[in-house]
């Protein structure tokens, strides 16, 4: 097995185990403290001893000795501090671990409205999912959020502790608990598919297996929930963007943007269902972001040429979009837009009033995109000036090779 398909494997397990060890044990720090000590075992092991048949069970039961040893450890230090060696120790959880059998039941979903706990913040419900669930690192999840990692790892341990303090246990919320957390879990899965899509970093453009398993879950809540507009609206746009994946590199794994990419690679069935998804959604619910951005999606697949985008109506949705869910990102999509429709200029001039937003300043695409505009412009020498400054704030290899060699063009 190579080291790809080995980590592949692993992320694929990782969440399935972690939700089987709480489960069982409850304590988040100990089960993902213990499951990281599993994987690094298994990074050494199944190389050398081949991957076992039961790789979870093999997880899950190196993981939960983990988990045990950590108890019988921490009841030593405290027996010693109270000068009581002698006393047995009457954990719970230690009591639990003396079958190391742990079920083989996908937690994986169920850890997730876990995480979304309403006694955690917004930001720090998707955080802590993203860490448990979506197997992100405290890089890419700051990378994400575009706050520093100082502030970012912090973030991720208050989250746990508050899940501690409140005693949440593993299981699936029913009822108005279940709507009242699904923002959040949506939200999540929404940037794991992202993270999944452009990989903030490493050697690929792509993390497959993330964006998979994004879809995965939110294919499980839109079985659940059938009629809400914004789950369709997210599954459809995961779907959308997904089914340009085997176009967006080249042989040697560089970045090729939409206006080049060979449309006969993509998906036509992820199309298929993406755009019927959208327009079920769309007639018969409240309009909402996801829909919004599944609509834009929808509109650059379906020409067979990228010179026949509907780039007029691809402006208006995205205006509709930031107001009914500003956010920078989506500001910056709009000026593309409108640089489209209205030419450059306009769009540098909406741009440019990104500057001054603290989450855009160190972000690369702000950068990229006023580079591209410059170039629209006929102004080759900005351009390359700020294709180069990209590629310096950029944390993909990937994206960074292709704005390196953008700029190289314009030399």
């Amino acid at each position: 097995m190579s080291d790809e398909d080995l980590g592949r494997l692993l992320r694929e397990l990782a969440p399935q185990v972690l939700g089987a060890l709480l489960r069982r044990y409850h304590e988040f720090d100990t089960c993902e403290d213990a499951l990281q000590e599993a994987m690094l075992a298994a990074t050494v092991q199944w190389p050398r001893e081949g991957v076992p048949d039961n790789p979870h069970g093999w997880l899950a039961t190196v993981a939960s000795r983990r988990v045990v040893d950590q108890i019988r450890s921490e009841q030593a230090r405290r027996d010693r501090e109270t000068s009581s060696a002698s006393r047995e120790p009457p954990d719970a959880m230690l009591a639990r671990g003396a079958d190391e059998r742990v079920h083989d039941n996908d937690d994986t979903l169920t850890l997730l409205f876990m995480c979304c706990h309403p006694a955690l913040t917004p930001a720090s419900q998707v955080a802590l999912t993203l860490r448990a669930v979506g197997g992100l690192t405290t890089t890419e999840i700051a990378n994400a959020f575009l706050v520093p990692e100082a502030t970012m790892g912090p973030r991720i341990s208050r989250a746990k502790q508050r899940i501690r303090a409140a005693g949440t246990t593993l299981r699936m919320p029913r009822g108005s608990e279940y709507v009242e957390r699904l923002g959040a879990v949506l939200h999540v899965l929404y940037l794991s598919f992202n993270e999944g899509y452009t990989a903030t970093s490493g050697p690929d453009l792509q993390r497959p297996d993330l964006a998979a398993e994004a879809i995965r879950l939110t294919r499980d809540i839109h079985r659940s929930l059938p009629e809400d507009g914004e789950v369709a609206g997210l599954l459809a746009l995961m779907l959308l963007t997904d089914a340009r994946r085997a176009a967006r590199t080249d042989s040697m794994g560089g970045l090729v943007p939409l206006a080049e990419q060979d449309r006969s690679l993509w998906d036509s069935e992820m199309i298929e269902e993406g755009t019927r998804l959208i327009t079920d959604a769309m007639l018969r619910s409240q309009l909402g972001a996801y829909q919004l951005q599944a609509a834009i999606a929808s509109l650059h697949v379906q020409p067979s040429h990228v010179d026949e985008t509907d780039w007029r109506q691809i402006r208006f949705l995205y205006q509709v979009l930031c107001r009914i869910a500003p956010n920078p990102v989506a500001t910056l999509n709009h000026a593309i837009a409108v640089a489209m429709t209205d030419g450059p200029e306009a769009g540098l001039a909406m741009v440019s009033e990104l500057e001054s937003d603290d989450r855009m300043a160190r972000h690369h695409r702000l950068t990229a995109v006023r580079a591209h505009l410059l170039e629209l412009a006929g102004d080759t020498t900005a351009a390359r000036e700020n294709y180069l400054l990209a590629s310096r704030l950029a944390t993909g290899l990937p994206e960074q090779r292709y704005l390196r060699a953008r700029a190289d063009r314009l030399a």
